[in-house]
């Protein structure tokens, strides 16, 4: 391409709506434009990378033996009822209705349409396994889109689906998917982490994420240094480590702790820590009122709780809620005749003579213990801290944040079972299909490179996503010599197969090197001056300085890095 005659501009200054440095750096570049809250244009040069990033994808689906297809954005609403994901989805799904009143959703996944194009194949035994895959746009209705392509409304997804008739036939094309997704992260040439995860509305067995490392990630990724273990913060184990008390119960007392609600007000009020204070907090779940107590020094999994109730949403039950079970003001929750069923955490299960609120305003209860309270429920509910031991080896666990690139699921017969996909055994009894789903974010993709691969100049493409490989800079467009051999080297470069641009523009050279390091081009060749001694400069885009080449010797240079 050369830049004289293309769609091609730069922003100098920083973008002021935009809070991460992917989504600044990628604005900057041109390569992206924000239409409106969590949607954006892909320009040109943008989408150069989106089709490098999905060439890989592509490669890897097929070579793993996945077909690809293509399934349509508008879908009846009543296909999401069916499989009882509607109301899993609530108000992230984008809803509308066509002219008839009939109500429609944009697709936020697919699992349910592969089911029922995969009915369209033979029911025998003998037709499994396969796989199908396609890359689409999926709408969902984020409450706060953020950090550019990142967190978005409208994204590019590549989703598959394996379909079998046994665990072990899932297990299998599992792997498959599973190999593919490392390759593609590699060759994108991203530091990444493979961590257990919730399998939330999508259902099955098992969840996988391949998460990009990076501070602007949004997800909380616990590991271990001394094994193997890795998992997303939000099922992560409390191993309770805890002893049994020996202390003796005492008798229960009410205290007044006036202008006292907080664990460390509470706190410094007994002169106590806040391992010797159970908190109780009120939520609602689906609708339901619920107190869960907890340590004082630890926070509720939400994500825990939601898998524990087999529920859809959570939230902090509103101030009149409170009031209604605990009898008082917001912050003296206690479980001491509560109005509301009780799920404590384990921990809470070994302590004895505890404080708690009282459920009586500006009063707390001291030596509070299991037998003074009904609860309905013990589980594991807590946060897991950065130091809590790992639950494979006992060593301290360790956090980093990371950007969920990609996602495998083993969905087993969830979805087959609700839409009626079955086969027939070699005895001709019907069977539901196992199935498998992998997602992977190509935009999110694209964002997780920049975040990874930057500098103060701009970013720094990988060559296997690179927009461009080379760039040729003219030094002076006045200057007849020069603008002749680098239309030579263009030309010869392009030849060879070399993704090659050509900035021909009528600027200054400092303002061209400048818009090369912020797009990322890899190599940069300068023909100025130096082409009067037959020499032209080189410069790699993470080198310190220029390298003198002869021009005679600069395309086989340039041919040798790149393949």
């Amino acid at each position: 391409m050369k830049l004289s005659n293309s769609f091609f501009y730069t922003i100098r200054e920083n973008a002021k709506d935009e809070d991460s440095t992917s989504g600044n750096l990628l604005v900057r570049a041109g390569m992206i434009k924000k239409s409106s809250s969590g949607i954006y244009m892909i320009m040109p040069m943008g989408k150069r990378v989106l089709k490098k990033i999905e060439e890989i994808v592509r490669e890897e689906m097929d070579h793993a033996g996945a077909q690809e297809l293509l399934m349509p954005a508008l879908i009846p609403e009543e296909i999401y009822e069916k499989s009882g994901r509607r109301a899993a989805f609530g108000s992230n799904m984008f809803a509308l209705k066509d002219r008839y009143q009939k109500n429609y959703v944009l697709g936020p996944t697919h699992e349910e349409l592969f089911t029922m194009a995969a009915m369209m194949k033979g029911k025998s035994y003998k037709d499994f396994p396969y796989n199908l895959y396609q890359i689409q746009t999926k709408f969902r209705d984020e409450t706060r889109p953020r950090y550019g392509l990142i967190r978005v409304r409208e994204f590019i997804m590549k989703d598959a689906y394996s379909f079998d008739i046994d665990e072990a036939g899932l297990h299998e094309s599992y792997m498959k998917m599973f190999n593919a997704y490392k390759n593609i992260m590699e060759r994108c040439d991203l530091e990444y982490k493979i961590v257990k995860a919730d399998t939330g509305a999508m259902g099955g067995s098992l969840s996988e994420e391949f998460q990009a490392i990076t501070e602007i990630g949004e997800d909380v990724v616990v590991t271990c240094d001394a094994c193997d273990f890795s998992s997303n913060l939000e099922i992560t184990e409390v191993v309770d480590t805890a002893m049994e008390s020996n202390e003796e119960e005492k008798a229960m007392e009410v205290v007044e702790t006036p202008n006292a609600k907080t664990i460390d007000e509470v706190a410094a009020f007994f002169n106590r820590t806040a391992d010797d204070f159970v908190k109780t907090l009120i939520y609602s779940v689906d609708g339901k009122t619920y107190a869960f107590l907890l340590k004082g020094n630890r926070e509720l999994n939400e994500t825990k709780v939601l898998k524990l109730l087999k529920a859809n949403e959570i939230e902090l039950a509103s101030f009149d809620e409170v009031e209604r079970v605990t009898h008082a003001k917001v912050g003296f929750a206690g479980p001491v005749g509560l109005e509301c069923p009780i799920i404590m955490d384990r921990e809470v299960a070994k302590m004895k003579n505890f404080i708690v609120g009282a459920n009586k305003t500006d009063h707390h209860i001291a030596n509070v213990n299991l037998k003074d309270f009904t609860v309905e429920t013990i589980a594991d509910i807590a946060q897991v801290h950065e130091g809590d031991i790992c639950p494979n080896c006992g060593k301290p666990l360790k956090f980093c944040k990371g950007i969920e690139v990609g996602n495998t699921f083993k969905l087993g017969t969830k979805y087959a079972k609700a839409l009626g996909l079955e086969y027939l055994d070699k005895e001709n009894k019907l069977h539901p299909v196992e199935m498998g789903c992998y997602g992977f974010g190509l935009e999110r993709c694209m964002a997780s490179i920049v975040e990874q691969h930057n500098d103060e100049q701009g970013i720094i493409w990988p060559v296997n996503v690179a927009p461009y490989v080379v760039a040729i800079v003219i030094v002076s467009m006045k200057d007849e010599e020069q603008v002749r051999i680098a239309n030579e080297l263009y030309d010869t470069l392009k030849a060879q197969g070399v993704d090659v641009v050509l900035d021909d523009r009528n600027e200054r050279p400092g303002v061209k090197f400048k818009d090369m390091e912020l797009v990322g081009i890899p190599y940069r060749i300068t023909v100025g001056r130096g082409i009067k001694e037959g020499k032209v400069e080189f410069r790699a885009r993470t080198a310190d300085a220029n390298e003198e080449v002869a021009l005679d010797a600069i395309v086989e240079k340039v041919t040798a890095l790149v393949k």
